[in-house]
């Protein structure tokens, strides 16, 4: 949730039961950073640093949560090229970098960023880049559904380039609830590391998507108050 997932909002919900933290999205080179200010120049809440300063900002956020927990922390990043992302990845105690194939925000699509990235030619080599080169384990979080899109070739492209984590917003349009079908199908037809995301607002939701073959799962707009109305070491599977 850009705008709203640093150290200070994460650490609010460390003691509800999560072993993994995801602070972002952070626009990290010239073009997603002058989509960004498109999009709050319409009222939108965003993270909002010039490209000099991303990185000391970035690590300082890091280092706020990890002086106070023990935890596994990611940032979630937006990038027209992995350059920016790569530099990022250095970071001495970030332990994951997310590459951001979600965000569909129009100013980020039309520059190439956020969910319009599932789309592009060179998203193969873009991937490939940054596990090679990454110093931190590499997450891709994907919109599920997207036209134009298959999603479980995305999957498999994530795996093949050796992505450690898929994160999937299963996301369905006309459907309040996550798209369960295609968590399962994704689970069934590949061995990557499944983030499932999406509706999870309660136990039950959260248990579904873990029964659906998902090995972990995500948590935002439940949590958007900085609380949880559940406590996740009550899940069961």
């Amino acid at each position: 949730m850009a705008g709203i997932t640093n150290a200070e909002f994460t650490m609010k919900l460390i003691p509800y039961g999560f072993d993994t933290v995801t602070i972002g999205g952070y626009n990290t080179d010239r073009e997603s950073i002058e989509a960004c200010k498109k999009i709050i120049a319409r009222g939108r809440k965003e993270f909002n640093y010039p490209k000099e300063e991303i990185y000391e900002v970035i690590e300082n956020e890091v280092n706020t949560i990890k002086n106070s927990f023990d935890i596994t922390v990611s940032a979630n990043l937006r990038g027209h090229t992995p350059d920016s992302l790569i530099e990022i990845s250095k970071i001495p105690q970030l332990d994951i970098i997310e590459i951001n194939c979600h965000c569909r925000q129009e100013e980020l699509v039309a520059v190439g960023c956020g969910q319009s990235m599932l789309l592009r030619p060179d998203l193969e080599d873009y991937i490939k880049e940054v596990v090679k080169k990454s110093k931190s384990k590499v997450s891709l979080k994907m919109r599920a559904n997207v036209e134009g899109v298959d999603n479980l070739e995305i999957a498999k492209l994530a795996e093949s380039c050796g992505v450690d984590y898929l994160h999937i917003d299963a996301m369905k349009i006309g459907v309040k609830d996550a798209d369960f079908d295609l968590i399962e199908k994704i689970s069934k037809n590949t061995n990557i590391f499944i983030i499932g995301n999406n509706s999870i607002n309660s136990i039950s939701q959260a248990e579904k998507m873990l029964n659906a073959g998902a090995n972990a799962i995500s948590i935002a707009r439940a949590a958007i108050s900085g609380k949880l109305s559940f406590d996740l070491n009550e899940i069961k599977i």
